[in-house]
């Protein structure tokens, strides 16, 4: 999909939505933003509350280095500029689960400023053209609790838990044109951050979520009025947000009426949205510097500690798989598309290539081939990760070389696989106890061709008047003669020697 090809018809002519997404997201750290307090998953309600998050007086907030660090490093990650010198502010409004009453944020000097993130236009055809999304920033924040409302009425009960812990919100410029444009850049930003292990990218724990800013314009025209969704938990969420967000506008618009600029939550089970409350400027929030803070302040040391510990991103990991592994440009771009995969290929390629004895480029398409069709079509059967996955990369690159030595043929691979996932056993453990080694015994295959052409005489006239197609047959059924265990380069020359 390109930009220009998303319209909205409307009764009166085209319509062009424009997209700008603010991605909260979790940082990956052992305590909060100002204070120690844990920040794991899934705790009991309130017990992971420090005095700080539960803004007892007198208590003065502590910035977490590592908090920092991981902001910084994703800065770097997506090309962006790095601010030595950044500021906290309070951002003050009453939320029942804000119990300072205050969110301490930064406004005017963020930790990072502009950068970019590239997407694919077209996810089905990696090879196809590209477009830059810009972001305006990066700055770090601390969440509010959670509010959890009982079935009565009148009752709502409050969860300090994730109080404090800290946040990066990265914001987007009004770059995006379409769902799908949306849906990519909310999934590479994703892939990013899980690269850099600067968060888990669990969307459907609320360790990252994005609230969608949504406005309609005649093409070419100034931006209109946008409003704001928030709280987006899934990619594919976020796509219907902006399918129906810009539908609801241009039908305002086309009867007469004028867009107003609000906050509006998303409902998946209706598919549509609904006003929350008035948008707010930041005047509404009465920003002022935070006055138990003093500015960040980042020297050269820190943050070439921060570049040097980046691992190698996924733009340019699928460019090497490319150029240096010949891989084709769907391959390296699946392979590359999620952290976890990628490190999962790389395990099996180091192991393929010290079993075999070869270059990674050897080893690599066999590899790429094997883990994305056997194995994740396996997984998938069981209704397994790559994470829980019962092989191993080890236990795979074995299975690999027994094929790229003639050992077994891809056949009997198949076979021995079904069987590792079974039993956990080793493929040349299998393959020894099974008795399915592969054979290029001349004297067998040369009987087994006999057999095969004497019991088709009327196909070996047909092929010999012409129909060349029927050698195939020929060779399947010597395959079939011998149960999968021939060498099929064997079997092609012996019968392509007996057939002339």
């Amino acid at each position: 999909m390109t930009e220009s090809t998303y319209r909205i018809q409307g009764a009166t002519g085209e319509w062009e939505v424009v997209i700008g997404l603010e991605v909260h997201a979790q940082v990956t750290s052992q305590a909060k933003l100002f204070s120690g307090a844990a920040t794991a998953f899934g705790a009991e309600p309130n017990t992971q509350v420090s005095l700080i998050d539960a803004a007892m007086p007198g208590m003065l907030p502590v910035p977490n280095r590592e908090c920092i660090r991981q902001a910084v490093r994703t800065g770097m990650a997506i090309n962006a500029q790095i601010n030595k010198w950044s500021r906290f502010d309070r951002k003050n409004y009453f939320y029942a689960d804000l119990p300072q009453g205050y969110q301490i944020s930064q406004l005017y000097h963020p930790l990072v400023g502009e950068g970019e993130i590239e997407i694919v236009l077209d996810e089905k055809n990696p090879g196809s053209s590209t477009k830059t999304i810009g972001i305006e920033r990066i700055h770090v924040e601390q969440d509010a609790g959670k509010l959890m409302h009982d079935q009565h009425p009148t009752r709502s009960y409050v969860d300090l838990n994730r109080s404090g812990v800290a946040l990066m919100e990265i914001v987007s410029r009004p770059d995006m044109r379409s769902p799908a444009e949306a849906g990519a850049y909310l999934s590479k930003l994703r892939t990013i951050l899980r690269y850099v292990g600067s968060c888990d990218g669990n969307m459907d724990q609320g360790s990252m979520r994005a609230d969608v800013n949504v406005s309609v314009r005649r093409p070419g025209e100034e931006f209109g009025t946008r409003t704001e969704t928030k709280n987006v938990n899934s990619v594919r969420f976020v796509m219907a947000v902006v399918e129906h967000e810009a539908n609801r506008q241009v039908d305002v618009l086309e009867a007469g009426g004028k867009v107003v600029q609000e906050t509006r939550l998303y409902d998946p089970d209706r598919n549509e949205t609904r006003s929350m409350r008035s948008k707010e400027d930041a005047h509404d929030y009465r920003y002022f510097p935070d006055p138990d803070l003093l500015p960040l302040e980042l020297d050269d040391a820190f943050l070439d500690e921060c570049r040097q510990s980046l691992p190698e991103l996924p733009d340019a990991k699928r460019r090497r798989y490319e150029e240096q592994l010949g891989l084709s440009a769907y391959n390296a771009a699946t392979l590359t598309a999620d952290a976890e995969t990628a490190r999962w290929f790389e395990a099996l390629l180091a192991e393929g290539a010290r079993i075999q004895k070869k270059g990674d480029g050897d080893v690599a398409k066999a590899s790429a081939n094997w883990l994305l069709s056997e194995l994740y079509g396996a997984l998938n059967r069981l209704g397994k990760s790559l994470e829980d996955s019962p092989v191993s990369p080890q236990a795979g690159a074995e299975l690999l070389a027994l094929v790229a030595d003639g050992t077994i043929s891809g056949t009997i691979a198949k076979q021995v696989f079904e069987i590792m996932l079974e039993t956990g056993d080793s493929a040349p453990t299998i393959v020894e106890e099974k008795g399915l080694k592969q054979t290029s015994d001349t004297g067998a295959i040369e009987a087994a061709v006999a057999k095969v052409l004497a019991d088709n005489g009327d196909k070996v006239e047909q092929y010999k008047a012409g129909k060349e197609a029927l050698f195939g047959f020929f060779v399947g059924q010597t395959m079939k003669a011998m149960q999968g265990k021939a060498n099929p380069q064997v079997v092609n020359e012996l019968v392509r020697r007996a057939l002339s």
